[in-house]
């Protein structure tokens, strides 16, 4: 089984080369690296080139992006996975090992924040809980799909925001309940630090219930970028 890593991009010069470093392994073991750079001002596609089998310009949106990625893909798996994600050792022996026993077509990974707080554990466990319940994963999670099952659901929606949760929601429909990895990812907690953890969450959990009721991905969009 060959993995194709998608990695959208846009402003990751802090974090991407220890993203790309430790993936390194993969790549000798034939997986490829496919990274897709939205328009970074920074030095990212700099840093990527060198440790990466493709690295290609797209306009941004993570959706956009990580459709483009899959278009160059080669592998019989496509991993979606975020700039500032770090994985576990054997990480391919892993998903493989988890399809082929569970017969399904797609999944997901457990996450831990990068913080030292342990408000961060919380939140962690609340985001792995929810997703095992739900069966709807997040990007942060490194969701991976069959590329024939990507296929067939002519991959993300080019929308704004949620278009992990959308294409979760299709999985669902067509292809059951997702994969889930107990072993964990590890993500930056930038996102919580940056803007105040309390004031992240409740931010998170309104966006979310809105999509559930109908609101837009772009309307989503202007209220996550403020």
């Amino acid at each position: 089984m060959k993995l194709s890593i998608v990695i959208p991009t846009l402003n990751e010069a802090e974090h991407i080369e220890n993203t790309l470093s430790q993936l390194q392994t993969l790549r000798q073991k034939q997986h490829e690296i496919i990274v897709v750079d939205g328009g970074s001002n920074d030095n990212t596609v700099e840093l990527a080139r060198p440790l990466s089998d493709c690295t290609i310009q797209s306009k941004p949106g993570r959706a956009i992006q990580m459709n483009n990625g899959a278009e160059y893909a080669t592998g019989d798996v496509y991993w979606f996975l975020h700039g500032d994600t770090l994985v576990p050792k054997n990480v391919d022996k892993i998903i493989e090992q988890q399809l082929r026993t569970s017969d399904r077509h797609w999944g997901c990974f457990n996450v831990r924040l990068s913080g030292h707080q342990s408000i961060f554990r919380l939140i962690a466990w609340l985001m792995n809980l929810r997703s095992c319940i739900t069966g709807i994963a997040t990007g942060d999670q490194g969701i991976f799909i069959q590329a024939t099952a990507f296929k067939k659901l002519e991959g993300f929606k080019p929308i704004a925001l949620m278009e992990d949760i959308e294409i979760s929601k299709r999985l669902l429909t067509h292809y059951g309940r997702p994969v889930c990895i107990t072993k964990k990812l590890q993500t930056s907690s930038r996102r919580w630090e940056q803007h105040g953890i309390i004031k992240t969450v409740l931010l998170m959990w309104r966006l979310r219930l809105a999509y559930f009721f109908g609101s837009t991905p772009d309307r989503l969009a202007k209220q996550y970028s403020r």
